[in-house]
C-alpha cells in the first residue's frame, strides 16, 4: 500500500474540518448571529490547531535534523508548507465571510462599529466607559533592553503593539493587554434617537481610541499608534521527574511550562507599519519555522462565539427544549428506573438533569454505600462535584479519579481535586503514563442484604455546560455483570500492575484494538459464509493506521462500510480495489457530533457498541477508554435510527473523499433532512 495515496495526513486532515466549520459560517440559510459564532469557532479551533498539531509538526522537524534524518525533516517540512498554505487560503475566505455576515447584520440594523465609526456622542459615551470600566484593567509593559517579552505574554490573550513617536527619535514600544477575560468584549452602545438601529464596539476599539488616557503624564510622545497581535504557544508540556515531588505539584509546574513555551504563531493586523513589525519579530525571537502572519483586525476572534444577540430572536437558532426521559420520570427513583431495564440517552436531545439526578440521589440515598466517578473535563459550577460532597457528608464512601492532563484543563482539574480532597474525597490522581479519558461513574447499592451496582457509561464528559451542545450517550445499567467490569476499571486505574479480564467491555489499551479487529474479521467472514454483513461507525477521528488497513482488507473482501467523522480522518474512500467499499460523510451544525458508535451486523445478530475512544493510536494504545456494548434490542434500534437519520441528511453532510474538499452531499431526488432536527423530532414521537 503507498501510504501518500491512502493515508491523507491528519493535520490537512483537521484542516478540512475546520473548514466544514467555515462552511456553517458561509452558509446564508443559518442566522446571521450564529454565522458570526461559526467564525468564533473556528478561530477556536485553529488556535488550539497551532497550539497542538502545528507545534508537533514543529517539533519533528526541529529532533530529526538533530538526528541528521533528513528525509523525515524534509517530509515534516512539505507537510508544514502544505499546512501554512492552506491556512492561508481559508484565511482569505475568512476574511470575504466576516465581511459578508457583517453586511447581513448591518440589513438587521445591528453595526458592529470602528472608532472611526461614532459620532460626537458616542465617542463621549465610549469615553466615559473607558475611563470607568476599562482601564482599571491595564498596565501597559513599557518595552526597553531588559524586557523578555515572550516570558510576558499569556497565550491565551491578545495585545496591542504600540509605538510611542517623538519627532527625531527612534521610537519606543509597548505592549497592552486587551483585558477580554476581565469583562465581556462587547460593548452595546446605548441609542442616541432612533432605538431601531443597534451599535456595538469592540473593547479593543474603545482601547485604541483613547490611548492618549493610558499614556498622557507617563511618557512623553508626539503620537501614539497600536495595533493588535497574539501569540500562540506550543502548548505541549514535560513533566519533572523528580521522585519527590508529588503528581500535583510536577503538573502544576507543567502548566507554568506552558506559559513560558516558544511561540508558534504570531498574527497581527495587516496595517500595522514596518519597524513595528521588524522590532515585534525581534522581540519574539520568531525563528524561521515559526508563521509569522499578517491578517484581518481582529485578534482572538474565538470571543465571536460568545457575540450577542442584540436583535430579533430568528437571528439565532430556534431552541430545542431538552426532553425528559419517561424511562426516568416514571419511577420514585433512578435506581428503581434502571432496575427495570437499561437506560440510553443521547444529549442535548435529552436533558443532563438525568445525569445529574443519578449522582444527587445516590448523594443521600441510605441505601447507597459508595459512588465512583471518573473526571476528565467538568463545568466551572459542577452539580456533580458538589452532589459528590454531600454524599460524603452522608457517610457515603467517594472515590473521584480526576485526570490532570486533560488538555487546557488541568489547572481547573487541580484545584477540583485538591477542593474534594479538603471536602473528605478520595480522590485519585490516575495513572502516570495513561490518560483516562472513560466516562464511567458506579453506585453501590445495599438491597435485600446485598451490594447491588448501578453503573453509567457514557461516551461524553460530566459536565453540564458542553452536554447542551456536544451530542453524546449515557448508558445506565444494572447488568451485574457489566457493573462488576466497569468497577474493575477503577480497580486498574489504582492497581494498573494486576491482570484483569474484560469479557463485555473494550478497554483501552487492553483489548480495544483486538476486540475492534476481531469483529472487523468477523464481519469478513460472515460474508464470504453468505451471511449478513456490514460495518458502521461513528468516530470524532479516524486516524489509527493499523484499525485503517484492517477496514481497508475488509473492504477488499467485499464488505460494506459506512462511516461519520467529524474531524481527521486519514483513511481514503473510493480507492479501487481498496476502500471502493466504504463510504465516508461529515456533519457539521449547530450541535457538535462527539459520540463513538460502532454497529457489526454479526452475521444478522447485531453487534451496538458505545465508546468514548476515536479510532486514533492514542485512545487504542495510550489512554483508559471504554467502550460497552448496547445489548437492549430496543436501545440498539434507537442508536442504528439515529445513525440512518445522518446518513440521510441531505442538509449538512459532506462527503470526505480522495482530496477532502468537503462537498456537500447531493439531494438527488430525496427530500431535504437536516438530521439534527430530525432526531429531536425523532426522540419527542418516542417520548410521546
Amino acid at each position: 500500500m503507498d501510504s501518500q495515496t491512502l493515508y491523507f495526513p491528519k493535520e490537512l486532515s483537521w484542516l478540512s474540518f475546520n473548514e466544514r466549520v467555515l462552511q456553517e459560517a458561509a452558509d446564508t440559510n443559518n442566522p446571521a448571529v450564529e454565522r458570526l459564532r461559526f467564525l468564533g469557532i473556528y478561530s477556536n479551533n485553529l488556535d488550539e490547531f497551532f497550539r497542538v498539531r502545528v507545534a508537533d509538526v514543529r517539533r519533528l522537524i526541529y529532533l530529526a535534523k538533530q538526528e541528521g534524518n533528513e528525509e523525515l525533516a524534509s517530509a515534516q517540512i512539505h507537510l508544514m508548507e502544505k499546512i501554512q498554505d492552506k491556512v492561508e487560503q481559508l484565511s482569505k475566505k475568512f476574511d470575504v465571510i466576516l465581511k459578508d455576515i457583517l453586511k447581513a447584520l448591518a440589513r438587521y440594523n445591528i453595526h458592529l462599529c470602528s472608532k472611526d465609526d461614532l459620532n460626537p456622542y458616542q465617542t463621549q459615551w465610549v469615553t466615559s466607559i473607558f475611563v470607568n470600566k476599562i482601564l482599571r484593567h491595564i498596565a501597559p509593559i513599557l518595552i526597553d533592553k531588559k524586557t523578555d517579552l515572550v516570558s510576558r505574554l499569556n497565550g491565551a490573550c491578545f495585545y496591542f503593539y504600540v509605538a510611542i513617536r517623538r519627532e527625531n527619535k527612534s521610537p519606543k514600544f509597548a505592549v497592552i493587554q486587551v483585558p477580554s477575560q476581565e469583562m465581556s468584549r462587547f460593548i452595546v452602545i446605548p441609542p442616541e434617537k432612533s432605538r431601531k438601529k443597534k451599535h456595538i464596539i469592540l473593547v479593543d476599539d474603545i482601547i485604541q481610541l483613547c490611548l492618549e488616557n493610558i499614556f498622557k503624564g507617563f511618557v512623553k510622545y508626539d503620537s501614539l499608534e497600536a495595533y493588535s497581535f497574539k501569540m500562540t504557544r506550543d502548548s505541549e508540556y514535560s513533566i519533572n521527574d523528580e521522585i519527590d515531588e508529588s503528581y500535583v505539584e510536577k503538573m502544576s509546574e507543567s502548566v507554568k511550562q506552558r506559559l513560558i513555551a516558544e511561540p508558534v504563531r504570531v498574527i497581527y493586523d495587516s496595517g500595522m507599519p514596518q519597524d513595528m513589525v521588524e522590532d515585534l519579530f525581534k522581540r519574539l525571537k520568531i525563528r524561521s519555522l515559526d508563521t509569522l502572519n499578517p491578517a484581518g483586525q481582529y485578534r482572538n476572534f474565538k470571543d465571536f462565539i460568545g457575540f450577542p444577540n442584540v436583535g430579533r430572536a430568528y437571528l439565532e437558532n430556534p431552541p430545542l427544549p431538552a426532553l425528559n426521559a419517561k424511562a426516568f420520570s416514571e419511577h420514585d427513583t433512578v435506581f428503581d428506573a434502571i432496575n427495570q431495564h437499561d437506560i440510553l440517552l443521547y444529549y442535548p436531545y435529552y436533558r443532563f438533569l438525568h445525569v445529574t439526578e443519578f449522582i444527587r440521589q445516590a448523594a443521600f440515598d441510605p441505601n447507597v454505600r459508595s459512588i465512583k466517578i471518573n473526571i476528565y473535563r467538568v463545568a466551572s459550577k459542577s452539580r456533580i462535584i458538589n452532589s459528590l460532597i454531600d454524599a460524603v457528608d452522608n457517610g457515603k464512601k467517594v472515590t473521584v479519579v480526576v485526570e490532570l492532563r486533560a488538555r487546557f484543563d488541568e489547572e481547573a482539574n487541580i484545584e477540583w481535586s485538591k477542593h474534594m480532597t479538603d471536602a473528605g474525597i478520595h480522590v485519585v490522581l490516575g495513572v502516570p503514563s495513561l490518560k483516562i479519558h472513560s466516562k464511567l461513574c458506579i453506585v453501590n447499592r445495599e438491597e435485600k442484604g446485598k451490594l447491588v451496582q448501578y453503573a453509567h457509561i457514557g461516551t461524553g464528559n460530566f459536565n453540564e455546560k458542553t452536554a447542551k451542545i456536544y451530542t453524546d450517550y449515557s448508558l445506565f445499567t444494572c447488568n451485574q455483570e457489566m457493573t462488576q467490569e466497569a468497577e474493575s476499571v477503577f480497580d486498574l486505574i489504582q492497581y494498573p500492575y494486576r491482570k484483569y479480564k474484560f469479557q463485555h467491555l473494550q478497554i483501552s489499551p487492553l483489548n480495544a484494538r483486538t476486540k475492534i479487529q476481531s469483529l472487523i474479521r468477523q464481519e469478513i467472514q460472515f460474508l464470504k459464509e453468505g451471511h449478513k454483513a456490514g460495518i458502521t461507525f461513528k468516530v470524532n477521528n479516524l486516524v489509527d493506521k493499523e484499525l485503517i488497513d484492517d477496514l481497508y482488507r475488509a473492504s477488499q473482501a467485499g464488505v460494506k462500510i459506512r462511516a461519520i467523522v467529524r474531524g481527521m480522518c486519514a483513511l481514503v474512500p473510493g480507492v479501487q480495489g481498496v476502500s471502493d467499499n466504504i463510504s465516508i460523510i461529515s456533519i457539521v451544525d449547530r450541535f457538535l457530533e462527539h459520540p463513538r458508535v460502532m454497529v457489526f451486523e454479526g452475521g444478522g445478530d447485531k453487534k451496538v457498541i458505545i465508546s468514548s475512544a476515536d479510532w486514533m493510536t492514542r485512545n487504542m494504545d495510550n489512554r483508559i477508554e471504554v467502550g460497552c456494548p448496547v445489548y437492549d434490542r430496543k436501545l440498539q434500534k434507537q442508536i442504528v435510527d439515529i445513525l440512518d437519520l445522518q446518513f440521510n441528511d441531505t442538509i449538512k453532510a459532506r462527503i470526505i473523499d480522495s482530496t477532502q474538499s468537503n462537498k456537500y452531499v447531493k439531494r438527488g431526488n430525496r427530500k431535504n433532512l437536516r438530521s439534527q432536527h430530525e432526531i429531536y423530532d425523532y426522540f419527542k414521537k418516542l417520548e410521546g
